[in-house]
């Protein structure tokens, strides 16, 4: 086997959530250049609609799924919806995220419960509903997106921190459950990129940009396309053997720094 066919997706389907972000329509993107047809979930069907245009002149079918994944319900739909228009699902990329940025003393219930709904509750429920028709095909690929903040403890953070570190132990679980049936699931964990999320709240905050740029060793914030690589691996025949397997592109942030 090639290279090219290593890393191929001709004719594989991607249903991706949180398609209207900078992190899932990067790995929508590199997805289709790769030849899989695209599946794109995300709350508000004008953001996605616009996003579709940059995958004009790629001969691969886009549709669009409007949908609130963090209710049960509406996952599990979702789920026989893209079914229903593609046949079939090869690949889950569950990436819907959110986040608010404040105190622990601060978090209200309601700000909790959203956070681990739209991460946690989302991933598990989704993939419940997908599996099923992974295994009957024959396998498939789910990709959880993580985060930094899995091993980093960080002030403001702290729910974010715990649903994406729940993502990480919900991704060995699934991979010893459905390793027998051909489905690799990995987790594939961010460090702190430039995204429309992160531009204020993070790299636009003179104390934080300063104390992460000390500590990353390439001395920059990531972009949402250099996650897109690793993306692709985890959802090609090229990691065929490797699962349960959480994956950092940080820069080097976890490597260490400089005295």
């Amino acid at each position: 086997m090639t290279n090219d066919e290593l890393f191929s997706l001709k004719d594989k389907v991607a249903l991706i959530t949180g398609g209207s972000g900078d992190i899932g329509m990067a790995i929508a993107t590199a997805y289709a250049q790769a030849g899989a047809h695209i599946a794109l979930n995300g709350r508000s069907a004008a953001k996605l609609e616009a996003r579709c245009a940059a995958f004009a002149g790629l001969p691969v079918r886009v549709e669009v799924f409007p949908a609130d994944v963090s209710e049960v319900a509406t996952a599990r739909k979702l789920a026989h919806e893209v079914i229903a228009a593609f046949g079939r699902v090869d690949i889950l990329v569950n990436c819907a995220g959110i986040n608010y940025r404040k105190p622990i003393l601060e978090f209200t219930e309601a700000e909790y419960e959203e956070i681990m709904a739209v991460h946690v509750r989302a991933a598990f429920f989704l993939s419940q509903a997908v599996a099923p028709f992974m295994i009957a095909q024959g396998g498939g690929k789910i990709i959880h997106i993580g985060s930094a903040t899995i091993r980093a403890g960080l002030a403001d953070v702290s729910v974010y921190g715990i649903a994406k570190a729940g993502l990480d132990a919900l991704t060995r679980s699934m991979a010893v459950e459905w390793a027998e049936h051909n489905i690799q699931v990995n987790c594939l964990a961010p460090g702190f990129l430039m995204t429309e999320l992160t531009r204020e709240g993070l790299w636009g905050h003179e104390r934080r940009s300063k104390w992460l740029l000390e500590r990353i060793p390439m001395r920059r914030p990531g972009l949402p396309e250099e996650i897109a690589g690793v993306a692709l691996l985890l959802a090609s025949r090229a990691s065929s053997y490797l699962t349960g397997q959480t994956i950092y592109v940080d820069g080097g942030f976890f490597a260490g720094s400089k005295w």
